[in-house]
């Protein structure tokens, strides 16, 4: 069933139960109507007829009855703005001191791995802890961290796409560039000779099966795409570990390059190839001071960091 659109879901919203609303949130976070049931302290009968409720109300089916629960895409629109809702709600009680107990400000984003090994952890630790925050980092490849922001799973996201998401913000970061790189005798085995060539035949890291950056690489070559032979390493720091120990050719991020060059362990293949990836900040469009400092964190380290 089709989402719904900006016009027919503001009509919708004004008259929306907070109570069918957060119920919808609980399922969709534990999984099972058991589990909202225990976790919103009533009876599974009564998170049904709530969810049926808000279903009967905006005339969608928001929710797929899997193991576990996967919402809708409308679905996926009430589940953020329920989020968003919690949100305000927690930054209200604590500009009136009704935070309770000091409990902390939770902030959930989601960063590419590459930012998160190299500048975006040295970000976080520049936001004021007053009020105290926690953070909840998703780990997610930048071409699909949006799709995180778009269900609602998190606040904010570090993203390849200059495209807002509905409801969101976007800021420019800046361009990330990568190398493209191998150990001295890799590249003595495998890439002696014309570029295209080479590439397509000799071994390669990449990150996962999503991981379409060294094919890409390859492909503006003119080949169709790296050779067969790849190692899967999901970690940013095992995937440029695994370059440097000569197991394949891969594109590093220039920050962790840079120290492997110098030391004679990597080799910049074709220096004049290097890839910039430009990055954004998107986040909710909510007044969120919490939100609001990890932006500006988050901007300030990334101007810094990443080039222009």
């Amino acid at each position: 069933m089709a989402a719904m659109g900006t016009t027919g879901t503001t009509a919708v919203l004004a008259d929306l139960p907070l109570d069918q609303v957060r119920t919808l949130l609980a399922v969709v976070d534990e999984g099972t109507f058991d589990a909202a049931a225990a976790a919103l302290h009533v009876t599974p009968s009564a998170v049904s007829q709530r969810v049926k409720a808000l279903e009967q109300r905006t005339g969608r089916v928001l929710l797929l009855r899997t193991k576990p629960v996967r919402p809708t895409e409308s679905g996926a629109v009430l589940v953020r703005l329920a989020r968003q809702v919690t949100r305000l709600e927690r930054d209200a009680y604590a500009e009136l001191g009704l935070s309770g107990a000091g409990e902390p400000t939770r902030v959930s984003v989601a960063v590419n791995a590459d930012s998160l090994a190299t500048w975006f952890l040295g970000a976080l630790t520049r936001v004021s802890q007053e009020p105290r925050l926690c953070f909840e980092l998703r780990r997610e490849d930048e071409d699909h961290t949006a799709a995180l922001l778009r269900e609602g799973v998190v606040m904010a996201a570090v993203t390849s796409s200059p495209d807002p998401v509905p409801g969101c913000t976007v800021r420019y970061l800046g361009r990330m560039r990568y190398r493209p790189c191998a150990a001295p005798g890799f590249a003595a085995r495998y890439l002696e000779g014309p570029l295209p060539e080479v590439l397509a035949g000799a071994p390669v890291v990449v990150f996962d099966r999503r991981d379409d950056f060294q094919d890409g690489f390859v492909r503006r070559l003119g080949r169709d795409g790296a050779g067969a032979g790849r190692h899967y390493v999901p970690t940013s720091e095992g995937f440029v570990e695994a370059v440097a120990a000569g197991l394949g050719w891969g594109m590093v991020p220039e920050p962790q390059a840079e120290a492997l060059l110098r030391a004679g362990r990597l080799v910049d293949f074709a220096p004049d190839r290097a890839v910039d990836v430009p990055l954004y900040w998107q986040q909710w469009k909510l007044d969120s001071p919490a939100l609001a400092a990890v932006a500006d964190a988050v901007v300030t380290a990334a101007a810094e960091a990443l080039r222009n």
